[in-house]
């Protein structure tokens, strides 16, 4: 019997899952948790097998709350259900250890095949995810490698940092810290700084 925990801010989906899982023969719904919270309390003294987790949570990414779950259980298998359907969720989830994405306009018939999936060790996303995963991971794979340097400045120029503030911040010469920028417009095929950080951010550049 596969156990489900759920966590979801949002009751009338907390139900809507209920529904839809109470009659698939081999799983049953352990619990349910509005908050990433109510989750980690849970945890602490109860078992389950998969967690069915939203990404937008009050109190908590589920993308961070997918972290701690895992590090702290790592025989439970999450699976991100959420309506966020840009790639750079999906690889955030799978870089903090979930097995799958689900996408809220989901069949019941993609969250059976995910939970069973994922249950197993497997790694599931529902059919439209998944088209947008394999976009993204095609899309980086494209990426031109930067150097340590060089996603160093870049950090500082998306937190604001102007060509004088990163050069005291690193040691280095206000030249060598436009070296570095003009080295990054090339690379990233952007003409200015507005450009450079909304590139940076869309792709996922930096962590």
């Amino acid at each position: 019997m596969t156990r489900i925990f759920i966590v979801e801010d949002h009751a009338v989906v907390v139900e809507g899952i209920r529904v839809l899982l109470e009659s698939e023969p081999g799983i049953t719904i352990a619990g349910s948790s509005y908050t990433a919270a109510g989750c980690i309390d849970y945890f602490a003294n109860h078992k389950a097998d998969v967690v069915l987790m939203d990404i937008s949570l009050p109190d908590m990414s589920g993308i961070e709350l997918c972290r701690i779950i895992k590090a702290g259980h790592k025989e439970v298998m999450v699976l991100m259900l959420s309506t966020f359907n840009q790639g750079l969720y999906m690889n955030k989830a799978m870089e903090q250890g979930a097995s799958g994405y689900l996408l809220k306009n989901v069949t019941r018939q993609e969250m059976i095949d995910g939970i069973k999936t994922v249950s197993m060790g497997g790694v599931y996303f529902s059919f439209e995810a998944g088209k947008i995963y394999k976009s993204t991971l095609e899309k980086n794979s494209l990426q031109p490698v930067l150097t340590k340097r060089e996603k160093e400045i870049l950090k500082l120029v998306v937190e604001g940092l102007t060509n004088t503030q990163i050069s005291q911040q690193l040691f280095i010469s206000i030249d060598t810290v436009d070296t570095h920028r003009k080295n990054l417009y090339a690379k990233l095929n952007v003409k200015n700084t507005a450009q450079l950080i909304r590139y940076t951010l869309e792709h996922g550049i930096i962590s």
